[in-house]
């Protein structure tokens, strides 16, 4: 196959050169990296078709072994094609093929010492990691304790971000846990609400004009705009989960490491490593549309699996007393009742919430493990991650800390029957809490066991690294719904915030399609939910984790018309393809996902007005599918939908409201 170059014959090889500044143009034409040590400070910059979406941006980090942050000069640079091909299910394709064009320059410091930054580029990605050689024969190890890697945007910039909170903060000192309000639209000069910077995943809208294929300005409903979403992906037990620092005009948004009273105060914010070594991946994704920042799969080409599987895990849904009827609801009986449930949805799990150990107990654990097995059901248990980390009470405790307390209590709950474990309470990214995410999902693997992780950090490319992890909540998750009107009211405006950013880089166990129309046990008191059925039945669509919660009750078998209960015993919770279709975060949302044969197109409109759009699926030309739909009044209908030869359909989305088509 003949590969065709955009720039200088003489990059084709490794090569010295003396130049300060050095671009590479990808075969494609989508991107350009310009690379630069000019002044003495390693410095990339992004153009994408043409435009400049980011500037000069600083690359290096300072260790206990050298300074990398000045005194830079470029040496030798070389080019290689990559062909990807992965053929393992990702939470968005089955398959994805691509190809990555990869570019190694090294860089000198003032004694010597040598670094290397790798980047890899896509149609629409530029990722970058540092190689660092052990300096000579000895250190054979280091300290890394900060990064000067930044990404510097265009002046006029807007920001989509969630800020990073103290730590050892919040309810029983819980917190960092990535659970703060996303601000939208924001200047990027707006200081964090609690001055710590930001949690990745970070959203930022350029104003400029990107060229289409054609050399013309693509005309999209978000025109004159270039997005891109910053992220990382590759963090394990090896690195330290880093965040964004606040805005600088001079530098722009900056790597930031943990804050050091996190976990309570034990363990450094460093990260100490191996020589050699490789860091973690930077990812930027970008787009002249939001479609490469839903549909990215930036963790393929640069992550791979840590372990092999020990068996076949099963996707599916789970239902979860505690959302609505609490803690009250975590003994045998209640239990019983929502495993009869997800019996009769033909759900695969249920989920017993905490302080399950003191309040039935582990012997009746056993049996209602051996009941919920009877009806075709598996429990998933929680855990108190504990240790040092945080004041929460909740039980059991002291099962999750240690590899000698997994693996008493793992080999226990694969010989009762147990698929999978949600732990929660973390609060750190620190090096020791990555090695502790790490040290559970692999153990959890040799009993068979799926992992959620709540109260946690966001995941960083593990649905590639960890075959049994499922999902993590760090996000202001459906919990909220429950606790305050306020956040109950404010639920599609989140919802239609994640599919762009947080949920954009990866499963999110956000909790729950919601049926009660009023979040009590009796359906009738406390406040309501705001959001229609339709809303909440896409809702299982729109938010990807392979494991969904289906937060349904009880009385909700008697309650919803029976087009409804259909729909949710057998939707999805695995996707062969995803396509975005339209949208803008905080407003609205329109995807398409397709498992074997089916398509299903679900929205969601977070905005006061009513909203008619036209979508296409050529899939769909001249055919009738089923449209799942609020009508004026906001209750919930099922109609055919006629899709024209062409491909196209006129929908309407009520607000707070919804709407599913599928071939189904």
């Amino acid at each position: 196959m003949k590969r065709v170059f955009a720039f200088a014959v003489a990059l084709l090889t490794t090569i010295t050169l003396m130049a300060e500044t050095r671009s590479w143009i990808t075969s494609k034409g989508q991107i350009e990296l310009i690379i630069s040590d000019d002044g003495g400070l390693a410095t990339y910059c992004v153009c994408y078709r043409g435009v400049q979406v980011m500037e000069p941006s600083r690359l290096g980090f300072e260790a206990d072994f050298g300074d990398f942050t000045k005194d830079l000069k470029m040496g030798d640079s070389k080019a290689e094609f990559r062909d990807i091909l992965w053929k393992q299910p990702t939470p968005k394709k089955s398959k994805v093929a691509q190809n990555a064009e990869r570019y190694t320059v090294e860089f000198s410091n003032a004694k010597g010492q040598k670094m290397k930054v790798v980047f890899q580029m896509t149609s629409n990605s530029v990722s970058y990691c540092y190689e660092i050689p052990r300096p000579g024969e000895n250190p054979k190890c280091g300290v890394i304790r900060r990064e000067v890697s930044s990404f510097k945007f265009p002046e006029g910039t807007s920001t989509f971000l969630c800020p990073q909170i103290g730590p050892m903060t919040g309810w029983e000192r819980t917190k960092p846990s990535y659970e703060e309000d996303y601000k939208a639209d924001a200047p990027m000069t707006d200081k964090s609400r609690f001055g710590q910077g930001y949690t990745f995943p970070c959203l930022f809208r350029v104003p400029i004009s990107i060229p289409g294929e054609s050399g013309k300005s693509v005309k999209t409903a978000n025109s004159s705009n270039a997005w891109v979403l910053v992220s990382e992906v590759g963090v394990n037990g090896s690195y330290v989960g880093s965040h964004l620092s606040d805005y600088s005009p001079e530098t722009g948004y900056t790597i930031a490491f943990p804050q050091a009273g996190e976990n309570n105060g034990n363990g450094t914010p460093y990260a100490g490593i191996p020589l050699p070594y490789t860091t973690p991946w930077r990812t930027i994704v970008i787009g002249a549309s939001l479609k490469p920042i839903v549909e990215n799969t930036v963790g393929v080409g640069l992550l791979s699996s840590k372990y092999n599987a020990s068996q076949e895990y099963k996707p599916g849904r789970y239902t979860w007393s505690w959302l609505i009827w609490q803690d009250e609801s975590i003994n045998y009986d209640d239990q019983v009742q929502f495993i009869d449930l997800a019996a009769a949805m033909n759900f695969e799990y249920c989920l017993v919430d905490n302080w399950w150990d003191q309040r039935i107990g582990r012997e009746r654990i056993e049996e209602l493990s051996k009941y919920a097995q009877s009806k075709g059901v598996s429990l998933m248990l929680w855990y108190n991650s504990n240790g040092y980390e945080n004041d929460a009470p909740q039980t059991p405790r002291d099962c999750m800390s240690t590899a000698i307390a997994r693996d008493k209590e793992m080999a226990w709950l694969q010989r009762i029957g147990v698929k999978g474990i949600k732990v929660d309470f973390f609060g750190g990214d620190k090096q020791s809490t990555m090695q502790l995410y790490e040290d559970i999902l692999f153990d959890a693997n040799r009993y068979g066991l799926q992992v959620i992780f709540h109260g946690c950090t966001m995941p960083r490319g593990w649905e590639y690294m960890y075959p049994n992890y499922v999902a993590s909540e760090a996000v202001l998750a459906s919990e909220n719904v429950f606790f305050s009107e306020g956040h109950a009211k404010s639920e599609a405006f989140e919802l239609c915030l994640h599919p762009f950013i947080r949920n954009a880089m990866g499963p999110m166990d956000w909790g729950g399609t919601i049926m009660n129309k009023y979040i009590s046990r009796d359906n009738k008191s406390r406040h309501r939910r705001y959001t229609t059925d339709i809303f909440e039945m896409a809702v299982a669509i729109v938010t990807q984790t392979r494991v969904q919660c289906i937060a349904m009750q009880p009385n909700n078998l008697q309650e919803l018309p029976q087009f409804e209960l259909d729909f949710l015993k057998k939707v999805p919770t695995t996707w062969d393809d995803t396509r975005f279709i339209d949208g803008y975060p905080g407003k609205y949302v329109v995807l398409a996902r397709r498992h074997g044969d089916n398509w299903y197109v679900a929205g969601l409109n977070a905005e006061s007005e009513a909203k008619t759009l036209t979508i296409e699926m050529p899939e769909w030309k001249g055919q009738t599918v089923n449209y799942y739909v609020d009508d004026a009044k906001r209750e919930s209908q099922l109609r055919q939908l006629k899709v024209d030869k062409k491909g196209r359909a006129t929908i309407t989305m009520q607000p707070n409201g919804g709407i599913i088509l599928t071939n189904n």
